[in-house]
């Protein structure tokens, strides 16, 4: 995706003030940091890279495509520090981001919570059409439409088997792939979706009356206590393979926002979705 003009270019402030008017910073929970991480708010953005996670892979990207910013859902100091020092992986992350003049913004659960956002994109991306609705409402949105999670109807129905399948193509290839709990010739219609951990979800997943749950990181006692008590089936992918789908339509979203505020043509920057897989597992191995 690029869009070339003759413009001024945007200055980084410009730009961060662009994307939060789609996912303002005051959306996000209490406990997340989203937001500038590094960069000055005065230089020039021509490109811009999305990526899920804020490590040295996607660093490596960003220096070689010589992106200005770098937007990563995953935040980098999620827990507060007392030093960047390049001795530590993280700091080593920030030592190179200045060095290469490339500046580094987080958006993690404002997009969660966006409408559309991270959720929406998971649920597109497996085939459900129609209305969507927040598995976990946000409170303060009147409209009902902002919250964590989503619940919708597939285009068409089919068995778990299948569905299960549908998902594992439609997303990244990861080492650990997709697990699967519950009757594989179970019918499904009705999806519930959470990008990300979502096993704190399984209940309102059940009250949602959901045939099958997609979501990330679930946990071996939650899970088999979830399934033998009669709940949806559960599909379990990858956390960085979930919230994926999110950067295509977060890039999206920005360049739209840049174009709002100089008309046709005004966005006059490149954007890149990043394709290098961030998840933390390389392989797995299975008794023969």
């Amino acid at each position: 995706m690029a869009v070339s003009t003759q413009t001024q270019n945007h200055r980084l402030a410009d730009v961060i003030a662009a994307f939060e008017e789609v996912y303002p910073p005051g959306w996000a929970a209490s406990w997340d940091a989203v937001g500038l991480v590094c960069g000055d708010p005065v230089q020039s953005v021509e490109r811009v890279l999305f990526a899920v996670d804020p490590v040295s892979a996607v660093v490596d990207e960003a220096v070689e495509w010589g992106a200005d910013l770098v937007v990563t859902h995953h935040p980098l100091m999620l827990r507060g520090v007392t030093s960047v020092a390049a001795d530590t992986p993280k700091g080593r992350v920030v030592h190179r981001l200045i060095r290469a003049g490339t500046a580094l913004y987080t958006a993690h659960t404002n997009a969660d919570t966006a409408a559309p956002g991270v959720s929406d994109a998971l649920a597109r991306t497996v085939g459900l059409t129609g209305d969507l609705s927040p598995l976990d409402p946000d409170p303060t949105d009147p409209e009902g439409r902002r919250g964590i999670g989503r619940v919708g109807v597939l285009d068409r129905p089919m068995v778990l088997r299948d569905f299960a399948d549908r998902v594992a193509q439609a997303l990244p290839a990861t080492a650990a792939g997709v697990r699967v709990a519950g009757d594989l010739d179970r019918q499904v219609t009705r999806v519930a979706v959470s990008g990300g951990a979502g096993d704190s979800l399984l209940g309102a997943a059940r009250a949602a009356a959901a045939d099958v749950f997609v979501t990330s990181d679930l946990r071996h006692h939650p899970s088999s206590e979830f399934v033998e008590a009669g709940g949806p089936a559960l599909v379990d992918t990858a956390h960085f393979a979930s919230e994926w789908p999110w950067l295509e339509e977060g890039a999206s979203h920005l360049v739209d926002a840049l174009a709002r505020r100089r008309g046709p043509g005004g966005a006059n920057v490149e954007v890149r979705v990043s394709t290098t897989v961030t998840d933390a597992w390389s392989r797995t191995f299975s008794r023969v």
